[in-house]
């Protein structure tokens, strides 16, 4: 994108804060994964104590080293996590997954876009991510990619209606923002 997503403004609020609007709604906490080059600007915006920046004992790189830090942050916890950049989503389907997340059948709750996994709009549970910590912690873990953290777990899947597909758009280039 060349700028930072999450400080990106549409229609006078950051994407960032878009995405937290969202979240609030389901009356869980709202905190933002950040990197250290993030904090200053993120401070400007958002309290101290609802930015998680990046573990430095980690070395990883990517959504899962956010995902971890967050984890390590809050141990204990689950984790609803959402892409600043998914500037579409809907509170409805936030709250299809948290009902997912409430039968308590899985370890990691995503929606699937056909046969691809949605894993940046998820419930991840503690158990899953001490697990994925673990396999980090010995080494086990081939690749760093969320695709491949889901393939290590218990996954409930919530397969998306052909309307609601374009709720998982995502913006990576000045390009795709229309």
């Amino acid at each position: 994108m060349g700028t930072d997503k999450g400080l990106i403004k549409s229609a006078e609020k950051t994407w960032a804060q878009t995405a937290a609007d969202k979240m609030a709604l389901l009356n869980i906490p709202v905190i933002f994964s950040i990197n250290k080059k993030q904090q200053d600007l993120y401070a400007k915006i958002f309290s101290q104590n609802e930015l998680i920046v990046d573990n430095d004992m980690l070395d990883l790189k990517g959504p899962l080293l956010g995902v971890l830090s967050c984890h390590l942050a809050f141990p204990g916890e689950d984790l609803f996590v959402l892409a600043c950049d998914m500037l579409y989503m809907k509170t409805d389907l936030l709250v299809k997954l948290l009902e997912k997340y409430q039968q308590q059948i899985a370890d990691a709750y995503i929606f699937s876009n056909d046969v691809k996994a949605e894993p940046l709009c998820g419930i991840y549970t503690d158990r899953s991510l001490s697990y994925v910590s673990d396999l980090y912690k010995t080494k086990k873990l081939h690749t760093y990619s969320m695709k491949f953290i889901l393939e290590q777990l218990n996954v409930c899947a919530v397969p998306l209606e052909d309307e609601e597909k374009k709720y998982f758009q995502n913006f990576n280039s000045p390009s795709d923002i229309i």
